[in-house]
């Protein structure tokens, strides 16, 4: 099958290639030697959560603090 890159680098993918490997929203690229090779990948909440903590350079300690804070009771004016 024959598939063409466009200006701004995209592909699409024959239908008959995507109707073989089911329902994918998300591919692993990598490139070997003169070729292509794309993985499917399923990502879980919990892999996107990590992944932005990590981009956001948090650590467990700052999650803490945050937790901590957003649980203190709310003192009214005039307590």
């Amino acid at each position: 099958m024959l598939a063409k890159i466009t200006a701004k680098n995209q592909l699409t993918l024959p239908k008959a290639v995507t109707k073989a490997i089911g329902p994918v929203e998300y591919f692993d690229v990598q490139a070997k030697g003169r070729q292509i090779v794309l993985t499917p990948v399923r990502i879980q909440r919990a892999d996107a959560v990590r992944a932005k903590l990590a981009e956001l350079d948090l650590r467990d300690k700052d999650v803490a603090d945050a937790v901590g804070w957003a649980r203190k009771p709310v003192r009214k004016p005039g307590q």
